[in-house]
């Protein structure tokens, strides 16, 4: 047995690997950059933790949401494999702890012998983590959702960029890179942003047999919603577009006795982590979520995932339907529209990318909404109310979100549609100048305090509780909040206040909007790629004359594949060819028959009958003299 399938048959109870799985493990076993796709579903997570395992060092895990990590590292603990995670929820006291457990272990504690350490993309960034990185005995890295380093990319992240920069600090270690959506320029961008020696692809089929996608004409969704869930047993997803829809629909659920909840990224940490628990311990049937919902969620028993809105792109749709059959028994993904949803998709084109003049226009509004004059703003941070705000600039709402998230991309402002569970501070000023500085003596006391408290607050961005700094100093709460607000605006440092409200910081001074330019790659690149997907997910939900697996599967670079048997297309083409059978067996029994004659004597759907005759006719085996009557040729 090889060391592969030792640690695979002891930490998993497997006794062979899933089909390419062992492939890439060698790969990047080896010592070679390996990119790896394999559906969603296809055990990413064992071609690293295999190999890492197999060799001395730890494997740094690159990946973008704490959720996705927790649950890794849950399942890790559950094996007695010991891995941690460093997150922005940690303080930086807990964050520094880890660090000095992970790098140096002074107390020869056993539990801190982590063999995977998990990490967001943001933090690779930070000096403090850069420092500690050549002491952390790293044998591998490995980047999950890697599509999101690609700007040809449905889910292109800036802070992805920064992952090839520790190279530099690892140049000898190999990366293994994964994903379950890349088209194959996606893929050679992945390649080429994370500097891999030579192109080194190892690929699964995308190819799931147990899913049926289906996609169906629905004037009246909550009827096939209330149809479909009744008759299909096990968990559901349901996807929507807007916050707002989650909850309604769960309602709507409720009140015709489905049991269900909602979810988006709205919600309070610790309300997603009570919601996703009793969702995956079968509280409750149905989640109706967003997009923010599925990702490193590895429930095997989804039977249904339905959309009722169509996604933007086919890798989005692909990905969010892929959460259906991880268990390889069957299910459905079922995409619901109307007509008006063709239409509205277009109309998501134009208020997805608005026009550079109605995004400066925006971008100057801001600053009048905010009372911030030109030249001034840089590190400011304001609670901001995007209703309240478009309706006292008479501004339409989706166009102008649209505006402000290219004017986030573009580095003009940070916008933060969530909620923000802590502040954050940094001294921007040096050791020296700092204590040369004449602070009042509220100033000096929390000034005093942090430095005593927070050891690495020159360094990074450190989380902190005014409460506690209250507390400890005998100055009011609102007071400390003053007395830092007043410290970041004399640029001692620099002071992101805890918000319960999504938020706009100004990474740079306001500046006048006739001087405003919105980058080529930021608008015009972005807006072409948008706009290709969109076509392409258009095409998918009209097309009723392919395979719906092998639409996906061409799309992704898969062209020798065969029909699935089990979606939409092929179950209507299996049923078309049945009656086809019957109608030329009824010829040759009865002799020919009137149009009406065949379908009474047949008992099919009549839609059903005239098609097959129509496909009887095109193929030449059957004829007719007057389009009424007809027989075998």
């Amino acid at each position: 047995m090889t060391p592969y399938l030792q640690k695979l048959k002891q930490y998993w109870g497997y006794d062979e690997f899933r089909p390419s799985q062992l492939e890439i493990i060698e790969s990047i076993g080896s010592g070679k950059d390996t990119l790896g796709l394999l559906p969603t579903g296809g055990g990413k997570s064992i071609t690293f933790q295999v190999p890492a395992l197999c060799q001395e060092g730890r494997c740094l895990v690159i990946t973008p949401l704490i959720a996705l990590m927790k649950d890794q590292i849950e399942n890790l603990k559950k094996k007695e494999i010991k891995a941690i995670a460093l997150h922005s929820g940690l303080t930086f006291t807990q964050y520094k702890q880890c660090l000095d457990n992970i790098c140096y272990n002074k107390t020869n504690d056993p539990r801190a012998n982590y063999k995977f350490i998990y990490v967001s993309p943001e933090r690779l960034s930070t000096d403090t983590f850069l420092e500690a990185l050549p002491y952390m005995n790293i044998s591998m890295v490995a980047v999950d959702e890697a599509h999101c380093i690609s700007q040809w990319g449905y889910d292109f992240r800036p802070e992805y960029k920064q992952i090839a920069e520790i190279r530099d600090i690892l140049p000898n270690i190999p990366f293994l890179a994964l994903t379950a959506t890349a088209t194959p320029e996606v893929a050679k961008d992945i390649q080429s942003s994370l500097l891999f020696k030579e192109e080194n692809v190892k690929r699964i089929s995308f190819y799931r047999n147990n899913l049926a996608y289906k996609v169906k004409l629905a004037e009246n969704k909550d009827e096939e919603l209330i149809r479909l869930l009744n008759k299909t047993p096990g968990s559901a997803i349901i996807y929507v577009r807007n916050r707002k829809k989650t909850k309604e629909i769960s309602e709507f659920l409720n009140k015709n006795n489905i049991s269900s909840d909602f979810f988006h990224a709205g919600l309070d940490n610790s309300i997603k982590d009570l919601k996703q628990d009793s969702w995956k311990n079968n509280k409750f049937k149905v989640m109706v979520a967003t997009n923010a919902f599925g990702m490193g969620i590895d429930k095997p028993d989804v039977r249904i995932v339905i959309h009722i809105d169509i996604p933007d792109s086919i890798e989005a749709y692909f990905q969010e339907a892929g959460r259906a059959g991880r268990d390889r028994n069957y299910a459905e993904c079922i995409l619901l529209y109307n007509k008006r949803d063709l239409s509205l998709m277009k109309k998501r084109l134009t208020d997805s990318f608005p026009s550079k003049e109605f995004i400066c226009n925006v971008y100057n509004q801001l600053g009048n909404y905010f009372q911030l004059g030109v030249n001034y703003g840089e590190g400011n941070t304001f609670d901001f109310d995007l209703q309240d705000f478009c309706n006292k600039f008479h501004l339409p709402t989706l166009p102008t979100q649209a505006a402000i998230k290219i004017l986030d991309l573009d580095g003009y402002i940070e916008y933060k549609d969530e909620k923000e569970l802590n502040s954050r501070i940094i001294v921007t000023k040096s050791r020296r100048l700092l204590y040369d500085t004449h602070f009042s003596e509220e100033e000096d006391a929390i000034m005093q305090f942090l430095l005593r408290k927070y050891t690495g607050i020159f360094a990074d961005y450190t989380i902190i509780s005014e409460t506690e700094i209250s507390l400890n100093t005998n100055i009011d709460q609102n007071r400390v909040y003053e007395v830092l607000s007043w410290l970041r605006k004399t640029g001692i440092i620099d002071y992101i206040p805890k918000k319960s409200s999504p938020a706009i910081r100004y990474r740079q001074d306001r500046i006048p909007p006739e001087i405003l330019r919105i980058s080529t790659e930021v608008y015009e690149h972005r807006l072409m790629r948008y706009k290709s997907r969109m076509e392409s997910m258009i095409n998918y939900v009209s097309d009723t004359n392919h395979c719906r697996s092998r639409l996906l599967l061409d799309y992704f670079g898969e062209n020798e594949t065969s029909n699935c048997g089990i979606c939409d297309y092929c179950l209507n083409k299996n049923s078309s060819n049945s009656i086809n059978d019957k109608i030329l067996s009824l010829f040759k029994k009865e002799g020919p028959k009137r149009l009406s004659d065949i379908i009474v004597t047949l008992n099919e759907e009549p839609n059903k009958v005239i098609d097959s005759v129509r496909v009887l006719l095109d193929n030449k085996e059957i004829k007719t003299a007057d389009n009424i009557t007809f027989e075998i040729r």
